[in-house]
């Protein structure tokens, strides 16, 4: 693609005689024109891009989304059974469109809320946080989503909150030939402690766009646990950012898991703000026929004494690509960072495909880093010792494969959540026995 048409479809994902929002308040106007204006400039990202070489998105680039003008009408019935009956407050919203008759706010003493219900109530939060985190001066799918800023989710804990339950945050497509732009902002309060589900879903088996940004301000003394789910239809394309910024002594843990999308992006940005930050990021990619799976996360050090733990995991079927490169950079002055990185990667096929690129950048000296990858396939002894117990060949790599995937679905905090997920394993990996 040029570099002319890389920028003609940038600003083809913008509506084109429909105005974009805009509402009574100045500094949300600016921003969406900010976002505008930069998306109208940037071309989108190609193969001879450094950070998008092993993704391809010329598919993608065939069919310029648009969004719909309103949302699909699933019946109650088949959003049911994606409801968590443990979470206290839930969004729904189908096809890019907020449905408060599927959703349920004000539990718990949180915030929860959409954009332009947070903007009338409470702009400081929302003035104050969004596209802080995640910017848009370089990235052309965070610009346009920016640019489409309207329906999006705002969650607000105060100080010494402590959420019994989750937040559940679930988005789902229902259309085809459409594009949707999610978009969260997550703040907890200093010692405030809150976990949020963010939950891509589809309720139809064609092509669509999905280009999310969550923005996730964790404060002093405070922890939050992320919980992504993305099962979108497998001839869809999903590109999403989340940014994380945690202050001192603050506390994050997520779980990324990932089983749909013809082609899936995720960019996973974390900054310590603070001095004793304490990070896990866990990703679990299950893919097979021509899928592609894309992570991308940097964890920046920016101050001493930061801890993290990162685990990301592929299992790739089929003719399937898998892709990972996370990078860790401790910055001068980041004295007595621990920090880890573990990329495992199991291939089922001699067509499968993994590219991986750990990556450390240590500027201090007082540090402790490790990083590492692995990728293959099944044990032949692990597979002999199960057959040796009466199991079949096909139910022994079954179980192995189930197993390595559950290392990670089991972290996962929400029992209803945790027991469908491993339901969703079970069938993907039982699918040969």
């Amino acid at each position: 693609m040029s570099d002319s048409a890389a920028k003609s479809y940038a600003a083809a994902l913008l509506p084109g005689a429909r105005a974009l929002p805009t509402g009574p308040n100045a500094w949300l106007n600016r921003l969406r024109a900010d976002a505008l204006e930069r998306a109208n400039v940037l071309a989108v990202p190609s193969t001879r891009d450094e950070d998008w070489r092993f993704t391809d998105l010329a598919p993608l680039y065939k069919t310029a989304y648009q969004p719909a003008d309103a949302p699909g009408t699933p019946s109650r019935e088949a959003i049911e059974p994606l409801l968590v009956p443990e979470a206290g407050n839930r969004l729904v919203y189908v096809d890019g469109h907020f449905v408060p008759e599927l959703s349920a706010t004000g539990a718990d003493g949180l915030s929860v809320s959409t954009v332009a219900d947070s903007v009338r109530g409470a702009p400081g939060t929302a003035e104050a946080h969004l596209a802080r985190h995640v910017g848009f001066e370089k990235d052309p799918f965070a610009a346009v989503n920016t640019a489409h800023l309207q329906h999006g989710a705002v969650i607000t804990a105060p100080r010494g909150l402590r959420a019994e339950r989750p937040v559940h945050v679930l988005f789902v497509s229902t259309r085809p030939d459409c594009a949707s732009y999610p978009r969260v902002l997550v703040v907890v309060d200093r010692s405030a402690e809150l976990t949020f589900i963010e939950d891509h879903v589809s309720l139809t088996d064609a092509a669509y766009f999905v280009n999310g940004v969550t923005e996730i301000a964790v404060g002093e003394n405070a922890g939050v646990h992320h919980v992504r789910v993305q099962r979108e239809s497998d001839r869809a394309f999903h590109i999403a950012t989340c940014g994380v910024e945690l202050a001192r002594d603050a506390r994050y843990v997520s779980q990324s898991i990932s089983f749909g999308g013809r082609i899936s992006r995720l960019n996973h940005n974390l900054r310590q703000a603070g001095e004793g930050t304490d990070c896990e990021l866990d990703g679990l990619a299950l893919i097979a026929g021509r899928q592609l799976a894309d992570t991308h996360s940097s964890i920046d050090h920016a101050q001493p004494s930061g801890r993290s733990r990162q685990r990301h995991k592929c299992i790739v079927d089929g003719a399937a690509h898998a892709v990972f490169n996370g990078r860790i950079v401790v910055r001068r002055g980041a004295q007595r960072t621990d920090s880890s990185q573990s990329s495992r990667n199991l291939l089922l096929t001699g067509k499968a495909h993994v590219d991986t690129k750990p990556q450390l950048e240590i500027l201090a000296d007082d540090v402790k880093c490790a990083h590492g990858a692995t990728v293959g396939q099944l044990d032949p002894d692990h597979i002999f010792y199960l057959r040796s117990r009466g199991l079949s060949e096909a139910a022994a790599r079954n179980l192995l494969t189930y197993a390595f995937a559950a290392e990670i679905v089991d972290r996962v905090p929400v029992a209803t959540l945790r027991a469908r997920l491993e339901e969703l394993v079970m069938r993907r990996t039982q699918a040969k026995a």
